[in-house]
């Protein structure tokens, strides 16, 4: 998708700008005519200088800098600039963090995000919370690599350990308690739903918990290097990201009855996964060497949706923001767009 296009000066014509939104340390590609001349093209983000990474005639890939939260981009050929073309920005909520996967999101607005640490690591803190003002405070200790998060429809928190394969049920007062262990290399969590929970176990099984806790194998799967990660569609399907050895890994779709067949091939390593309510998947991973978080219409057709290194997952909020984890933090992207929850 392109960045909204603003009227053309001169010689120098932007045609496009995409993707429409990028994280700092991400890239627009930029497409026109006129775009440089002798030297390579200065581009400007919101008055902030960006690194020009290709510049020619009619293509340009700029850098977006740190410090930037919001702005237009002007791009100058040495003789005229370009008018300004408005840019969506991730802004910074939170750093210090350590996702590994999705940040949940209650029913309010708060996000909660982990900090997992390496396998075996104990850490301070466990999971933090950031409430509506983006005040970052410490909400549960005392969970070894805490993993995946989600929340039933009752308003609990529930978070994986992939170090002791136990998936553990937090109230809105960071009371913790086990809700259902013995689930192997514990990562991905999703409600179904009817309210039951479904937890990947990354070296091959899907397991489904129902609500009086009793367990099943629901399907399983080729082993991850990394992670399983969980949603479920509008369609009642689970889908399943898990980055394997392959460099052309696939988003897998599972039908009610635990029936596994691909549902898109060809994305870099995809890990966290959401859907909004018009039925398009959004997964962090990258395509055609772009990293970020890529979309998936109905009709499987692909496009990096915001650009940005290190992106583990997302999460929407109900103000219709995205929520963009990188692997140490959260980032407010204002999409506009509502988010999609099976429960």
């Amino acid at each position: 998708m392109a960045i909204r296009k603003g009227p053309e000066s001169g010689r120098l014509q932007i045609a496009q700008i995409t993707p429409t939104a990028a994280i700092p340390g991400g890239e627009f590609q930029i497409r026109g005519k006129g775009l440089s001349l002798s030297d390579r093209p200065r581009v400007t983000i919101g008055d902030v200088a960006a690194q020009v990474i290709i510049g020619s005639d009619s293509f340009v890939i700029v850098r977006v800098p740190e410090g930037v939260s919001a702005g237009e981009l002007v791009l100058a050929n040495g003789l005229e600039a370009s008018p300004a073309w408005s840019c969506d920005i991730g802004v910074q909520i939170a750093d210090s963090l350590h996702p590994v996967a999705n940040p949940a999101v209650d029913s309010y607005g708060n996000i909660y995000a982990t900090f997992s640490g390496s396998r075996g690591q104990k850490t301070p803190v466990s999971v933090y919370k950031i409430d509506l003002n983006y005040n970052v405070k410490p909400f549960i200790s005392d969970i070894m690599n805490a993993t995946a998060l989600a929340f039933d429809r009752d308003g609990l928190l529930y978070v994986s350990s992939r170090f002791d394969g136990i998936v553990y049920q937090v109230t809105p007062s960071g009371s913790i308690s086990v809700f259902v262990e013995g689930m192997g290399i514990a990562t991905g969590l999703a409600f179904d739903k009817a309210g039951d929970l479904y937890v990947g176990d990354r070296s091959g099984t899907i397991f489904k918990i129902s609500q009086s806790r009793q367990i099943y194998v629901f399907t399983t799967l080729e082993p991850s290097i990394a992670a399983y990660h969980l949603c479920f569609g509008p369609d009642g399907y689970l889908y399943v990201t898990g980055p394997t050895t392959s460099s052309f890994d696939v988003v897998n779709r599972v039908s009610p009855a635990g029936e596994v067949e691909v549902f898109y091939r060809g994305l870099g390593r995809p890990q966290g996964l959401a859907f909004d309510e018009e039925g398009r998947l959004y997964v962090a991973g990258s395509l055609g060497g772009r990293k970020g978080i890529i979309r998936i219409n109905q009709n499987r057709e692909a496009e990096l949706f915001v650009s940005g290194p290190n992106i583990v997952g997302l999460a929407f909020t109900p103000s219709r923001s995205m929520i963009v984890a990188t692997s140490n933090a959260l980032y407010r992207v204002d999409v506009g767009i509502k988010g999609y929850s099976a429960l």
